[in-house]
């Protein structure tokens, strides 16, 4: 099961790259052929849209995975720590449900009802190339919900806090700045 999770993490890791640089070296180069040559690439803005939409979603679940997902936790502070782990546990399960009637509601719309003809404009592309993101999206990301809550709750690991490194050095170079004074 390891090697699923590590082939599922190289997999994320190498399409959001490859998307940020898809989409990132498009606009540059939409932009330097517009202002020197006063052309463009018909299908340039279009495919770095549909890579960017992509890149956005494959981020969420890479958030998710990280449980970099913003949450508001200060509350949390003046209650016993089980208080905060039944309301971090319900939050799951609620965007777990809304995720499952996302993967639903996706699924059909992308597999049943959008039309087999629909093109992308200038790539001429199959829609449901650029659609069928939303169902994956939402099944990777309720996969690293589930994943994370049961690293949390039945192997009782700790996740990393993504901010903890840049918490810890904003500390240290406060408590620098302050020796200097």
């Amino acid at each position: 099961m390891k090697l699923v999770w590590k082939l599922l993490d190289n997999l994320e890791n190498i399409l959001c790259q490859l998307l940020l640089v898809t989409f990132v070296l498009l606009l540059f180069a939409q932009i330097m052929l517009r202002n020197l040559f006063h052309y463009s690439l018909p299908w340039g803005d279009e495919l770095a849209t549909y890579a960017f939409i992509w890149f956005a979603y494959l981020g969420a679940v890479y958030a998710a995975k990280k449980s970099a997902h913003n949450r508001v936790t200060f509350q949390f502070r003046f209650f016993p720590r089980w208080v905060e782990t039944a309301c971090g546990l319900l939050t799951d399960l609620i965007w777990i449900v809304f995720n499952l009637v996302f993967i639903w509601m996706s699924y059909d719309f992308v597999f049943n009802k959008m039309n087999a003809f629909w093109k992308s404009q200038t790539l001429g592309l199959p829609m449901k190339v650029f659609y069928v993101i939303l169902p994956i999206a939402f099944v990777a990301m309720t996969l690293r919900i589930l994943q994370n809550n049961y690293l949390r709750f039945i192997k009782h690991r700790e996740l990393e806090d993504p901010d903890a490194e840049a918490i810890e050095e904003a500390k240290a170079a406060a408590v620098g700045g302050k020796e200097g004074d």
